[in-house]
């Protein structure tokens, strides 16, 4: 249903909604559950994304995790939405609860082969491009940099 929504206009909503969100996680300081994917090609590159809300940087793909919902699970469907694109060889990488935006945050990291060709909605992601790991843009987040450095990491010992 939310595919009627004109694209520029679902842009701006999701724009309102995550400054809302992070003000609501400020006062209410809630636990959250949340995936990342460290997705590489099959040239070892890594896919990183530049959402259409919050800081203009090049991310990590991932979202929440719904109740009851197995965090690898989450990490499928949240890619598969997000960029209409399948996982393969997915695998946990790390499991941290970090302070995040006034919240604290139960995260599952992934590193998965990407199984398609990932495509950006134009709504909620802007664009998704592959990036050599040891050579990302100056513009990636403090996520996609420690996350990636590690998976990178974990690729060549094993």
């Amino acid at each position: 249903m939310l595919h009627l929504i004109p694209a520029p206009l679902h842009r701006q909503l999701y724009r309102l909604a995550d400054r809302w969100r992070r003000q609501w996680w400020k006062v209410r300081r809630p636990t959250r559950n949340s995936v990342l994917v460290v997705a590489f090609d099959a040239d070892g590159r890594v896919l990183l994304v530049r959402h259409s809300y919050g800081p203009p940087v090049w991310a990590l793909p991932g979202g929440g995790i719904d109740r009851g919902e197995e965090p690898a699970a989450a990490a499928v469907r949240e890619f598969g939405e997000e960029l209409d694109c399948p996982l393969s060889h997915v695998r946990e990488l790390s499991h941290v609860v970090e302070s995040d935006a006034g919240s604290m945050d139960r995260l599952h990291v992934f590193v998965a082969r990407v199984a398609g060709t990932p495509r950006a909605d134009r709504r909620e992601i802007l664009a998704a491009e592959f990036f050599d790991p040891a050579n990302l843009p100056q513009a990636a987040d403090r996520w996609a940099r420690r996350w990636v450095a590690e998976a990178a990491a974990g690729l060549q010992q094993g």
